[in-house]
């Protein structure tokens, strides 16, 4: 951070003052650690290993072999486009406020919603996806737990509590631990990596290449019975879903220093990193396994399997340690991002109680009541969608799968908005991360194809009920919106709202002690 100098900060505050924000949150994070707050909550280690039989039960090998790098290319896609407008506008609110700088005080407001609502569930997800791996590798083994809803409720708020207090505390101990997680995903995803090989009986490379298709029974029902094609293509939604969340880097970017320049970056490299750590894990792991139809056959549980039958007990534990450990700093990461969110969100009147939920701590420099609020707001989701459900299916399982759509649509509402706003006066100004027109238009225009096919991938048995909960969702937001919001909320400050802040942005941060932009 040595080379972070009083101009380059001027230029920072500067530049957010320009949007008409004041400079509230801290600015400690540096070019790495915008990197790694997005490396964590990619995290290879959670989504790469908790949701594995997708591939393994799915299309085998060759899920992993082919679909994996076809899989990060669709979500890179959304990343490259969103990095183009991350360098021209770096505010906390992120995709939310280029929604409606790009867009109107509606696509902003509803980019908001689904993002928000992505968020706060894949939270939750993340932290059971981290409970379920203890219960596997030592809860049940060393602990004598069983799988209850108390007892997955108890687990939850203890760790989603951890993440909260870490956060409270300020970004400056966040970041570090981030920064750690990043080192520790690398050496961890390696390490896995390395003992597979040399656990493998064989290396058949023709595997990772070989399609078979393990829908229904032989694949342990992870799949409903369909054609090769359709369980190869559904089997993309484990790279798609696993490589999300890298809109932290924009959560983050009043927080990192030459955020113009660090954000973009972070974002591209957190995805290039992952699908490239990623690839060689998983690569590694199909080769260890005995037999690729065995390995179908266990379904969910085939991690779990696959180690236990092949590699030494204290070996695996400090690996399963190592991973459990990157798995709860994903979720810290997803609680920073939240937060952030819900800041940006309610500092622009976008939330019940913004006034409360915008407030920044003068002592940590966070915004505390919104850290918690996120943090409560995720286990609460769990605890009450783990009790109801819809015909054999909980309703947890079901919104987990609109999750990841709903997050992609906050990614390519922006996405599509920057494609037509162009040029025109609603962005005219590029930041110095500058693709040039004709490639952001071309991979803006992939990731509405991207999106489509994620959306159709989504919708599919056995989460047929995600179709409705989008629609649904669109309606009540379109009641809300016409009926309450469209009235009330006006969006971030645009044009000659900007000059009249400029007042309440000095008294914000005088209130916080900040002195960096005067």
């Amino acid at each position: 951070m040595s080379d972070y100098t009083d101009l380059d900060k001027k230029q920072d505050v500067h530049i957010l003052h320009s949007m008409g924000y004041a400079q509230e949150l801290e600015r400690r994070m540096s070019s790495f650690s915008n990197f790694a707050v997005s490396f964590s909550i990619i995290c290879i280690l959670s989504g790469g290993i908790n949701s594995l039989a997708q591939a393994t039960s799915g299309a085998g090998g060759a899920a992993i072999g082919i679909g994996w790098p076809v899989g990060c290319f669709i979500s890179l896609v959304f990343a490259i486009a969103m990095a183009q407008i991350s360098s021209a506008y770096p505010t906390a609110g992120g995709l939310y406020h280029w929604g409606s700088i790009l867009g109107n005080r509606f696509t902003g407001w509803l980019t908001a919603w689904f993002n928000l609502l992505g968020l706060v569930t894949v939270l939750g997800a993340i932290n059971v996806g981290t409970y379920y791996f203890f219960m596997g590798s030592f809860g049940t083994t060393y602990f004598g737990l069983t799988d209850t809803t108390t007892v997955r409720i108890i687990f939850l708020v203890i760790i989603t509590g951890a993440q909260a207090l870490v956060n409270h505390m300020g970004i400056g101990l966040t970041a570090k631990l981030t920064d750690f997680s990043g080192y520790l995903i690398f050496a961890s995803s390696i390490a896995l990596a390395v003992v597979c090989l040399a656990a493998a009986p064989s290396y058949e490379f023709g595997r990772l290449f070989t399609f078979a298709n393990y829908s229904g029974e032989v694949g342990g029902n992870v799949w409903p019975s369909t054609s090769g094609a359709w369980v190869f293509l559904l089997g993309l939604l484990l790279p798609i879903y696993t490589i999300t969340g890298y809109d932290a880097s924009a959560h983050t970017s009043e927080e990192t220093v030459k955020a113009a320049e660090s954000v973009p970056r972070g974002m591209v490299a957190s995805v290039l990193w992952s699908a490239l750590f990623g690839y060689i894990m998983l690569c590694a792991f199909v080769l260890m396994l005995p037999n690729m139809d065995d390995a179908a056959k266990q379904g969910w549980n085939v991690f779990f399997w696959a180690m236990d039958s092949q590699v030494n007990p204290i070996v695996k534990d400090i690996l399963y340690l190592a991973i459990l450990v990157s798995q709860w700093l994903c979720g810290l990461a997803t609680v920073t991002s939240v937060s952030r969110m819900i800041f940006a969100f309610s500092r622009d009147g976008g939330l019940p109680a913004s006034k409360a939920l915008s407030k920044v701590s003068p002592q940590y420099r966070t915004p505390v009541a919104a850290i918690w609020t996120g943090s409560i707001l995720s286990v609460l989701f769990v605890w009450g969608s783990s009790l109801v459900t819809i015909g054999d299916t909980p309703v947890y399982t079901i919104v987990v799968s609109c999750t990841v759509i709903f997050l992609f649509f906050s990614f390519a509402i922006p996405i599509t908005l920057g494609l037509f706003a162009w040029g025109t006066s609603k962005w005219d100004k590029m930041g110095p991360w500058n693709l040039g027109e004709g490639v952001f238009k071309l991979f803006a225009v992939l990731t509405v194809i991207a999106m489509i096919l994620i959306f159709i991938l989504g919708i599919q048995p056995p989460n047929e009920w995600a179709l409705y909960i989008t629609v649904g969702f669109l309606l009540v937001t379109a009641i809300v919106w016409f009926g309450f919001e469209s009235r009330r909320f006006k969006g971030p400050p645009i044009g000659a709202d900007v000059a009249k802040r400029q007042a309440e942005i000095a008294a914000a941060e005088a209130a916080v002690g900040e002195s960096g932009g005067h």
